[in-house]
Order: C-alpha cells, then structure tokens, then sequence
C-alpha cells in the first residue's frame, strides 16, 4: 500500500489534524511570523504522530530564537522512529532590498549556538534515521553550537544520505576539524552533500575536513561547496587527498570558488582527481583562484586521465588563463576518451584571437562529444578568430548539440552571421544556439 504524504501549511490546520495517522508527513511554515512559542506548540503536535517516519520540515525565515529552537529540538528527540528527516531552519534572501527590507528583517530566524546543541541532542536520538537534510544557512552557529550538531552527528552510524548546508555561518576551522570527525563516524555514508560556503574555515580547516572525508569510503556521491573560505594550496592537499582515498565515488560536484589556490593548489588538485578513476561526472567550480596558464595545462592533463569520464562541467570564469593553457586545455579535453557531455566556461580570461583558435582547434580532435557548451564571454576574440573558431568546432564529428557564448567581446555586428554559418556546418549538428548577449 502507497502510503500518501499529508501537506500542511498553516500551524493550526496541522495542530488540528489527526496526528496520530501521519506516517510521511510535510509541514511548510517558511515565513508565517512563527516564533519561540509557535515552535514550542509545533514540537509538542509532532510528539504525538506516534506512526510518523519521513518528515519535511521547512521553518526558513520566522522568528524562532534559542529557546523556541531548544524546545523544538528536546521535543523531537521523542520522535525516534523517523527514517528520513528534511529541517529547513535557514535564513534565505537575506539581502533582499527596497521595500521589503524591513519587512523580512523581523521574520528571520535567529539560530545560534543554544538552538543548534538542542536541535543536535535531538538528532543524537534518531538511532533509525538513515536519510538527512538539514539546511542551517545564514544564522550564527559558531563553536558552541558546531559541537552540539557534531557530536550528534558523530551518533549517527546509520546515516547512508546526508544534507548539510552551514553556508554563511561562523565554523572557522577547528569547527570544521569536528564536523570532519563526526562525518568519519557516519561509516555508511554513500551519499552526502555538504556545504560550507563563506565560513573561514581556511587551509586547517579543509586539512581536517580532507582527513576524515578520507575515512568515508563507501561515498559513491559527493557534494562539496567550499567557496569563500580562504582555502589556499596547502587546504587543498587535503581535499585532493580525500578524493584519492574515496576510490568508489562516480559523481561528484566540486565547488572551491573563491579562495587562493594558485598554480600549486590546482597542480594538488589535478593530482588527486587525475587519481579518480572511477569519476562519470564531474561539475567543477574554480571560480576566481588566479589560474594562469600553467594551471589550466596541469588541470586538463589530470582530467584526461579519468579515463571514464562522461559529462563534465568545468568553471573557470574570472581566472588569468590565456593563449597557452586555453589551448592545452582544449587538447586535454579533446583527449578524455569516454566524454559526450562537456560545458566549459571560461569567460573574463585572456583570451585573444591567438587563444580561441588553438581552443577551437584542439576541441574539434575530439571523436566522442556530443553536446558542447562553451562560454567565452568577455574576453578579446575578433571576427576573424571568431569565424574560425565556427569552422573548427564544426569539425567534431559527433556535435549534435551545441551552445556558444561570445558576448563582450570585439565581434562586430555585421560579422555575427558568419560566425553562425560556419558552425552550422557540422554534418550531424541538430540543436544549435549562439549568444552575443
């Protein structure tokens, strides 16, 4: 028997309702002006679905401080049957401008330490929970309440899918040190996503983090947003030294934006995934890390040796890559045997007339994409290099799907439909879209 999800998403029509009959329940309540007390009448409600498992939970953006959070967390410690549990406790559009500024500004949560060591004590109890989502973004967990969520987590043995989402908080790095520990305790983990966005957790932050990712080896699914966390060459070693022990994940998403890699930073990082053998998807995110040239040459020479690479994303927007590495990264692309699926961006680099040619000459060896997306917006390619560019990439014999961005660049007007033309002479081309804006 299909069991139905019961949706509710006003706190009285679920107080009123037959607790005891819900089995998989959703409870919606993000911004209705909930506060401690409101929380408190929720958490006692939720004790009594005596046959609840799965729960979804959203309280983004009311007025829940420390004791309406407390009080919600030591009551849903009782709830010890739950399996699968999604809590959304986030604060989200917290830069919303204008009018409604002011009006947001008195609904947001207030999470902070005590919140989260109550919410952590209630976690610690959920013995049967094998699937979880906790969105704690924006609020103001640092060292006590880190604690609180680690050593809950650290109980958790029979996690197999976690969610965990601290972005915008105050985890620094012997934080991130704890949180790393716990996760190593969660021996079945296959899956996990876990962002720390803009937390400041820097290099010793990410060596912790790296050295007990390594303990997770069953992962096979791996999500990772650590931008803006002033990560440098030495933080990365210990991330590329994670991927390298984690030898069954297949898919993973990568996001180290934002910090100081440097050339050595990605020369660790192109070690370790190089190591990755058995990666099918990759998304990388390597926004704004100073990458010159040389950089994106170790880069590609690494990816080319995922021999079973089949789609990858690669970001490298707002880097320093020119003539050299945009070529050389083309050809290493080119040379990843298994890749169909391939979105590369490199928009706002160095690259000129001289650079686009090489990339779309090195591009177009390749025998096995099918679907390119190239983004090369806002950098210094002319119409003719343009137009060749068109012509070489219409030489991948298998393109069937194609997408090129060439806006800011010193493309004249009257030249775009050239360079639309030559494209459009790939023999098995079906789809094809080309942006100046």
């Amino acid at each position: 028997m299909i069991q139905q999800i019961k949706y509710y998403h006003q706190l009285q029509e679920f107080l009123n309702s037959s607790l005891q009959s819900h089995q998989i329940l959703d409870v919606n309540l993000c911004w209705k002006l909930i506060d401690d007390q409101g929380a408190s009448d929720l958490g006692s409600a939720l004790v009594n679905c005596t046959n609840l498992s799965n729960l979804r939970l959203h309280l983004r953006g009311n007025k829940i401080g420390d004791k309406g959070a407390s009080v919600l967390g030591s009551i849903l410690a009782n709830c010890t049957n739950l399996s699968n549990l999604t809590l959304d406790l986030s604060i989200r559009f917290k830069k919303l401008i204008g009018v409604f500024k002011e009006i947001f500004s008195k609904k947001k949560n207030q999470i902070g330490d005590q919140d989260v060591s109550g919410l952590g004590f209630a976690l610690a109890n959920f013995t049967f929970l094998s699937n979880l989502t906790l969105d704690l973004r924006e609020n103001q967990i640092c060292h006590k309440g880190a604690l609180g969520l680690v050593s809950a987590l650290s109980n958790s043995s029979n996690l197999s899918n976690l969610t965990l989402d601290l972005s915008g908080n105050q985890i620094g790095d012997q934080n991130a040190s704890g949180l790393g520990s716990a996760l190593a305790n969660c021996t079945n983990l296959t899956n996990l996503v876990l962002y720390l966005i803009e937390n400041t957790i820097g290099d010793q932050g990410a060596l912790y983090l790296g050295s007990a990712l390594a303990n997770c080896t069953n992962l096979t699914n791996l999500v990772l947003g650590l931008s803006l966390n002033e990560i440098s060459a030495i933080g990365v070693s210990g991330i590329g030294s994670a991927l390298v022990n984690c030898t069954n994940i297949s898919n993973l998403i990568l996001n180290l934006s934002y910090n100081k890699l440097g050339d050595q930073g990605i020369l660790c990082l192109g070690y370790a995934l190089g190591n990755c053998t058995n990666l099918s998807n990759l998304t990388l995110d390597l926004i704004g890390n100073q990458i010159g040239d040389q950089s994106a040459s170790d880069l590609g020479s690494a990816l080319a040796n995922c021999t079973n690479l089949r789609n990858l994303e690669l970001n490298l927007r707002t880097n320093k890559i020119g003539d050299y590495g945009a070529s050389f990264l083309g050809s290493a692309l080119a040379s990843c045997t298994n890749l169909s699926n391939l979105t590369l961006d490199l928009s706002g680099n160095q690259i000129c007339d001289q650079s686009a040619s090489g990339l779309g000459s090195a591009l177009s060896n390749s025998t096995n994409i099918s679907n390119l997306t190239l983004c090369l917006r806002s950098n210094q390619i002319g119409d003719q290099c343009a137009q060749g560019l068109g012509s070489s990439l219409a030489n991948c014999t298998n393109l069937s799907i194609f997408t090129l961005y060439l806006s800011k660049n010193q493309i004249n007007k009257q030249q775009e439909l050239k360079v639309k033309s030559k494209c459009l002479k790939s023999k098995r081309l079906v789809v094809f879209n080309i942006f100046y804006w």
